[in-house]
């Protein structure tokens, strides 16, 4: 797909190397997952689980940076989005190296028993309140149908000894999310609190979790600077991956 004919494509996001549609998706292509899926720990990284693909980002992300033996297990629960994320590998550099699968992922991973170097999850982080306008957007919003304690325990089940598990939660609710961690096993590892400017609190927290105890090293990323423009750090992280940096 040449970048002249995908400019001009609607209902998705046009990156560098591959175009994500998302108009069936109840969660759109955003800057969480594009911050995730270029923050992710891929050193030494064979085999990655992207669990609630969606329209597929973080599963196409991850292809782009990692080597041609790496192979990656998306998990969807709703078949719409499971679609449109298998349609968006279909015409990705990537479609031999990326699996979609229609499918609980509890179940799922229970049936596979596989064990995976990265697991990666932009998950649900409200707690049930107002209805949304469709039970689509609303199990994409809401930790209804995978809580985190479940989620956790789902990763504790598939990871490696030296495995990463990574998520991006607002800042709050990162911090509760660290504490059910730890409080199961898991030892925080990475951590970056992101905010929209220097003069702001960070608003959101990409988090790498492991089963193995070691140094925490965590930072700060600022992503516009006082001109609004996109910050160095921000540029350096994704430049990869816009059509315009």
């Amino acid at each position: 797909m040449s970048q002249s004919s995908s400019v001009l494509r609607r209902n998705g996001f046009t990156f560098k190397q591959f175009f994500v549609a998302h108009d069936r998706c109840a969660m759109k292509v955003g800057t969480d997952g594009i911050l995730l899926g270029a923050w992710a720990p891929i050193a030494r990284v064979k085999r990655i689980l992207d669990m609630g693909t969606g329209s597929g980002l973080l599963a196409l992300m991850l292809a782009q940076r990692t080597e041609n033996t790496v192979m990656i297990d998306a998990v969807e629960l709703d078949a719409d989005a499971a679609g449109q994320a298998a349609e968006n590998v279909a015409e990705s550099p990537w479609a031999d190296r990326i699996h979609i699968h229609t499918a609980d992922v509890q179940r799922w991973l229970v049936e596979e028993n596989s064990r995976y170097d990265l697991i990666i999850s932009n998950p649900p982080y409200y707690e049930q309140g107002v209805e949304c306008a469709t039970p689509q957007r609303e199990q994409a919003r809401y930790t209804t149908t995978l809580d985190h304690a479940a989620l956790l325990t789902c990763a504790a089940n598939a990871i490696t000894e030296d495995g990463f598990f990574c998520v991006v939660l607002p800042e709050n609710i990162g911090n509760a999310f660290t504490e059910r961690a730890l409080s199961m096993g898991w030892h925080l590892r990475l951590r970056t609190d992101v905010a929209e400017t220097e003069l702001r609190l960070p608003h959101r927290a990409l988090l790498a979790f492991s089963p193995q105890a070691g140094e925490c090293f965590s930072d700060r990323l600022v992503i516009r600077g006082p001109e609004q423009q996109y910050s160095e750090g921000y540029t350096a992280l994704t430049q990869a991956f816009y059509l315009f940096m």
